[in-house]
């Protein structure tokens, strides 16, 4: 971690640069490497100010605090820079962990024709065909089925997680083939 400081009006003492250098060490909990801070001290009468600006691979934090001292000034914008940067990292994670929950998969079903069964042979693959696995509800998946010209719909129910088979009956209603864990 590079820590740059910048002072208007302000003397920057060793207490200060090492209660900044610890208090952003918090900060990096959260973060990864490389990180380039920039801290700005500023005094104007009775007022300490302190600008923390960090950039990190995912995007950039900034927290502007002012105070009557410095170290508090210090302190509150050390601390809104952390929940930053907790907030941005759960983010992260969260996006991921929707990615690979919304990750369509595939599923390899066989399909036997009628001539393919001889009276003394064992059955053979004809055709093998590879459907796609979408989360979905019983209402969007029963839609889907009438859309289609095949007879059923393999899904993902999105309430229980389960595959299930939505097929199309002879008489023209529906059946669900839901398995029991």
């Amino acid at each position: 971690m590079q820590i740059e400081y910048a002072t208007r009006g302000y003397e920057l003492n060793d207490e200060v640069r090492q209660y900044t250098e610890r208090r952003l060490a918090k900060v990096l909990r959260f973060l990864h490497e490389p990180l380039d801070v920039k801290v700005t001290l500023e005094e104007e009468k009775h007022r300490r100010i302190a600008e923390i600006h960090v950039s990190h691979r995912f995007g950039i934090l900034q927290a502007n605090e002012e105070g009557t001292e410095m170290l508090s000034a210090i302190h509150q914008a050390t601390d809104k820079v952390s929940k930053q940067a907790r907030r941005s990292t759960q983010k992260f994670k969260d996006r991921r962990r929707r990615a690979d929950r919304h990750q369509v998969l595939e599923w390899p079903v066989d399909v036997l024709e009628e001539g393919s069964l001889e009276a003394e042979s064992s059955p053979r693959i004809i055709k093998s065909t590879r459907l796609q696995i979408k989360p979905m509800s019983l209402d969007e998946a029963a839609l889907q089925l009438d859309e289609s010209r095949n007879e059923f719909v393999v899904f993902r129910d999105a309430s229980t997680d389960r595959v299930n088979v939505l097929y199309r009956r002879k008489d023209r209603n529906y059946g669900l083939i839901s398995p029991d864990l």
